[in-house]
Parts: C-alpha cells; structure tokens; sequence
C-alpha cells in the first residue's frame, strides 16, 4: 500500500475542506506534519484509521462526536451536517479512493450522531473512478488486513503497550495474517467437516462394533471442542478481567493516601515476577542437568567395581602389553632371539618364546582396558560437577523463595492496609480488586483441569482409533470409506504439521530481526526474546545466563520500535516469497504520532535514524519540541514534503506560538478570528 493523499472535511478540528495532503514517497519518503499538543495531530493520525478500518486509537477520545463543532453551530435546525475522510492510495499497480462519511443531526437539545459508511472507488485505465465490485471491507482487508493495522497507524506515547502480556493474543492472532495461517485453519477446518461426514456414511455401512467405536469417538471429539471453545472463552475473559484489574489500580493512584501503596504495591508485584521465573529457571537449569548429567551418579559402585577388577588382573599378571605377536613370529622364522640365541625348532629356547605368543594376544585388551579406564576415571568428575551444579541452583531456588516469602508477605500487609482502609472508596477499590483476583484465579484452574480433560479425551480418541483401524471391513464401500477417512486424516496430519514449522520459523526470524534492529537503537546490553506465544521481554546475560530485565517506558518504546520494524522486514520476505496467502504486497507505510514521547536526546537520534529504513513511507505527526535538533537533523535528508497544523484559538487571552521552517516562521497557535476554535492545514513551501 502506498500511501498518496488524505483530505479531511468538518472531521474533528478541522472546519470545511481541507487541503489536500499530499504524501511523500520514494527516495526522500517521510512526511512531517507539525503541530502543538491539541491542534489535531491524533485526530489526523486517525483519520487514517477511521477510514480504511472504522477504527480509533486508544488516546482518541469522544469517537462518536466526529462531526466539527462549529459546522454543527452554524447548521441550519434538522439539516444533516456531512463529516468525511478521504485517503488516496496505491496498491498492485491500482489507485483507490477510499471515503467514509458520517453526518450529524442538530434539533433544540441534542445532536444524533450517524454512524459513519465507507465507499470505495478504483481508477480505470481511462481515468474514470469506478465504485469497486467487490465490498470494500474486503478489498482493504487483503492489501493491509485490519488485525495488523495497529503496527502501521499508532501512537507513539502509547507504543509500549505493545509488548505488554495481555496484547499476546491478538499479536499471534494478528501474525497468523502475515503468515498465511489463516488458509491452513479453513483447509484444516474443511478436511475436518469432510472427515466426520466420511465416519457418518462408515455408521450407516460398517458393523455394529464400528458403529460403536465411533459413536463413542465422536463424543469424545464433541466434548474435546466444547472445551477447547470453552479455553478461548477464558483467554477472552482473562483479558477483559485485566484490563479491569489495571483500571483499578489506576484508581487507587488517584487516592488520596492510598498513591504510595500502589506504587509499592506495583514494584513488589515487579518484584514477585522476577523472582517467580529465577526459580523457574533455577529448576529449569537442575531438569537440564539431571537429563545431561544425572546418569553419572548410579555409575559410582560400576566404577570402582571395574577398577577393583582390572587391578586384579593385573596383578596376576593375566594382562600383558609392549610385546606384539608379530614380533614373536619374525623371531621364530629367522630362528634367532634378539639376545643372539638360536631358536632351533623343537629347542627349549624355541618352546619358550612359542610359549609367549598366547600371551601378547592380551595386549590389545589392555590397550582398551586403560581407554576405558580413563573414562571411568572421568565419572568421579562429572558427578562432583553435577553436584555442584545442582546444590547451585538449590541454592538459586532457596534464595528466590525466601526473596518471594518477603514480597508475598509485604504484598499481604499492603493488602490489609488497603483493605481495612478509613476512606471507604479505597476499601470499596480493594473488594473489588479482590473479587477480580479471585475471578481470575478461578478462571486459571478452570484452565488447568479443562487441560488435562482434553489430554485424556485425545489419548481415548487415540485409542478409539486404534481398534477402529482393527476392525475387518469386509465389504467394499467400507474400505473405502476407511480409506478415505484415513486419507483426509493424513491430510489434516501434514496441514498441522506444515502450519506448526511455518509459525516457529517465522517467530524464530521475527525473534532475531528485532534483536537487530534494537541493538542498532539501544545503548543497552540487553536482548529482546520472543516466546512462541509472541510474549516480547528484555533479557541480560549474566555470568552465561539469561536473566529478565524490568524494562522502562522508554526501552519498551524501543523495543515496540523494533518488534513493528521486525514486523515489517517479515511481511516484505514472505509476501515476496509469495508464501501462501498473506498480504500480497511488499510496500508498507507507517503513520506514527508523536513516536519520540519521553525518550533522551540519544535514544530520539537513534529511532531518527533508523524510522525512515523502518518503512517504504513514513508520516510523522510531532510538535515542535519533538522535531528540535538531532530529529530534524537526523531526518531532513529523507523528508519529501511538510506540513503545519495552525490551531486557530478563540481565547482572548491565548499565548501564540510559532515555528520556523526553512527560514519561514509559520503560526502553530494564533487568536481565532470567531468565536469557534478549529485547525488549519498549511504545506511548508521551502520554494524548490
């Protein structure tokens, strides 16, 4: 997708017909739209969004009030008042036009608000706009599916939230898109519809034990779905209860008394976290070296009992070495000894030496014997390292529950603190808290025991096809079924298998692109780890041990940064590729607001930097503290066009402001000329 063009109409602040954005694209590939905090920036940004998906960021406030407020003023009583967006855009060799409108209603006491219709056109070779014949939802969806449009259009203040725990799920969901996953679900799907429509027609045609077996397998696959809907019910109410888990604590920041034991309360519950995975990995690294190394330690009494024996024969004298039985045989066929005797045959000196020729036989054994004995020997190592390992992460262990027993205990008393606590709110706050604490507990056992149901329901089924298999099927109709059902069920097989090795390849290099791309940004020695599950943390080797880190807001921004880049770069190899059906476009823009939010001077250099590599097109929405020095310095070689929001305020006393721009000094603030507040579009003309 390659973005062109985007012109506004009554949308938000700004008042009738905007000009016409126009976009930079190709070599010099960003576009700055300047602006103060309030003129407008996040109401451009998703304008984007609204758009092509009908979607607001979480910042955008009011979204059903679209309709500007002095368009609405100045309608006439019952008249509509039109609100529209309208985004020009390239796509396959294709130009579209793509506009949502919404209107609004003013009678004495209210205004109705319509819910907004998107229509879309396609440019003919003639230069005629035609309405497309497919729906529009549809088109957009294959050129930048809707799932994955938050990496694309965002705010930057609120970047971070990416990488939290609880976006998991709709990133994995959202990544299937990139993949092509989506093709393989419905083919598994249909495959699966296909089978159980074959063991129906086998019901009809088999014997009355088939007939058995697999009434009793499909209850068993019947239950195994109920349940497995049931898991992503909880995932989805897991979500919701902590989203109302965070909006409570956020409550109690906003206490008056009760701040300071959140605060605490949040860097225990940090605290809890770190020490929780120490002792997971602490038993992960002893598992490791049991499964490596535990074998040496029931080896002790075989040593010693082989040593005990090998030095037995030796000192009978039963294992000889340093005389080869070639040796002994070139004696005797030159019938001399090296000491100058002659071995005549049939000579005592002849039997003597013959008699040796039994024994050197024995030298290769104990050649082997000493090889084995060194390894023997090596056991006794290997153990004191075991047990040293082990008594090691015992330790760990130890130290981290002891470290959790103090954080759980002062996480107790904060909770009686708060729950006992004179101002009611904040008791009330603290019931609630606990009722959704308990929800959520409920809702993780529930889990667990729903878990270990499908477990067994899948080995019953496992089992249910065995004997199902061992059926004689006699007749031809039911060995052909049999056989059609076993193919389908190897089709399904391979499907899994193919989408299983395409989703941890992908993850495995989307993993590593986001290593790279962070460590060009970050100063810091940490490593960002993507989980299968698509959960994103900061790590530290330590020592040669991997450790997490307690990101900041700036490193998560960083690390979102660089998770949205990784995204990126995977979409262009696999849509090259042309792996399946993802996305089939390599050309992706980024529409960012604000995205240098509270970073340092070297970090904004750094993302400055490495922005413009990030996309084919990027627009930057920023104020002008945002844009000062290293930023501008940073992207002023790769910046097409600019623009500035020119917020017209109707207070009297309003403190103007202004920013210069290629030597020309453009308002951002200035007294509004009515009594309406609303926002002009003014392009940069640097006279080229």
């Amino acid at each position: 997708m390659k973005l062109l063009s985007i012109t506004l109409c009554n949308f938000r602040q700004f008042f009738g017909k905007s000009p016409e954005i126009k976009l930079a694209w190709g070599a010099e590939n960003i576009t700055v739209i300047h602006g103060n905090n309030g003129s407008g920036k996040t109401a451009l940004m998703n304008a984007f969004t609204w758009v092509l998906y009908g979607k607001f960021s979480a910042a955008f406030a009011a979204e059903e009030q679209l309709v500007n407020k002095r368009a609405l003023a100045e309608a006439e009583m019952g008249k509509a008042v039109g609100c529209w967006a309208e985004i020009v855009f390239e796509h396959d060799s294709k130009r579209y036009q793509a506009r949502r409108v919404c209107r609004a209603y003013k009678s004495e006491n209210s205004v109705e608000h319509i819910k907004g219709e998107l229509f879309l056109q396609v440019a003919k070779d003639d230069g005629r706009w035609m309405p497309t014949a497919q729906h529009p939802d549809d088109i957009i969806g294959r050129i930048l599916p809707e799932s994955l449009h938050q990496y694309f259009f965002f705010d930057g203040e609120r970047i971070e939230q990416i990488v939290r725990h609880d976006k998991k799920a709709e990133i994995a969901e959202a990544t299937k898109e990139l993949l092509g996953v989506e093709v393989l679900n419905r083919s598994i799907k249909h495959l699966t519809d296909a089978r159980k429509s074959l063991e129906t027609d086998l019901i009809v045609i088999g014997g009355s034990e088939i007939k058995k077996l697999l009434k009793e397998k499909q209850a068993c696959q019947k239950e195994v779905e109920q349940l497995s809907q049931r898991k992503v019910e909880i995932e989805r109410e897991l979500i919701n209860q902590g989203e109302l888990k965070k909006a409570v604590n956020g409550d109690f920041l906003e206490r008056s008394g009760a701040a300071e034991w959140q605060k605490l309360r949040e860097e225990l519950e940090n605290q809890r976290s770190l020490f929780r995975e120490q002792i997971v990995q602490a038993s992960s690294a002893i598992q490791r070296a049991i499964s490596g190394r535990g074998y040496a330690v029931f080896l002790a009494d075989a040593a010693a009992e082989f040593n005990s024996i090998l030095g037995n024969l030796r000192e009978k004298g039963e294992l000889l070495s340093g005389i080869g039985r070639p040796f002994l045989e070139e004696l005797l066929v030159q019938q001399r000894c090296i000491c100058g005797a002659e071995l005549t045959p049939g000579s005592v000196a002849s039997e003597n030496v013959g008699g040796w020729m039994d024994k050197a036989g024995v030298g290769d054994v104990e050649e082997t014997a000493i090889r084995i004995s060194d390894r023997v020997n090596e056991i006794d190592k290997q153990v004191a390292d075991f047990w040293e390992e082990i008594d090691r992460q015992q330790a760990n262990i130890s130290r981290g529950r002891s470290e959790l027993s103090r954080v759980e205990t002062q996480l107790d008393d904060i909770h009686s603190k708060l729950k006992n606590f004179p101002d009611g709110d904040v008791s009330g706050l603290q019931k609630r808290l606990d009722e959704i604490e308990t929800k959520i507990g409920n809702l993780h056992r529930e889990t667990g025991s729903n878990q270990q149901q499908i477990e067994s329901l899948n080995v019953q089924v496992s089992a249910l096809e065995k004997q199902i298999d061992k059926q004689q099927l006699n007749e031809q109709k039911q060995v052909l079924a049999q056989t059609r059902i076993a193919a389908t069920q190897d089709a399904i097989d391979r499907l899994i298998e193919v989408r299983s090795r395409l989703e941890k390849q992908f993850c495995s290099q989307l993993e590593k692109r986001v290593q790279d791309i962070f460590s060009q940004i970050s100063f810091t020695p940490y490593i960002p780890k993507l989980s299968d599950k698509y959960e994103l943390t900061l790590v530290e080797n330590t020592s040669g041990k991997s450790a997490l880190v307690a990101a900041s807001t700036g490193e998560n921004q960083i690390l979102s940064l660089s998770f949205i880049g990784g995204i990126i770069d995977g979409v262009r190899e696999w849509s090259q590729k042309n792996t399946l059906m993802g996305p089939d476009s390599s050309t992706f823009p980024i529409v960012m607001d604000s995205p240098f939010g509270s970073l340092d001077e070297i970090y904004r250099k750094q993302i400055a930097n490495k922005l413009p590599k990030l996309a084919n097109q990027l627009v930057v929405l920023v104020t002008k503290t945002q844009w000062r020095g290293e930023v501008a310095r940073e992207m002023e070689s790769c910046t097409g066009r600019e623009y500035v929001l020119v917020y017209n305020s109707p207070k009297a006393d309003c403190e103007e402001d202004a920013i210069e721009l290629g030597g020309t000094r453009y308002p951002l603030v200035r007294r509004s000329p009515n009594e309406f507040e609303y926002t002009e579009i003014v392009e940069v003309d640097y006279g080229f």
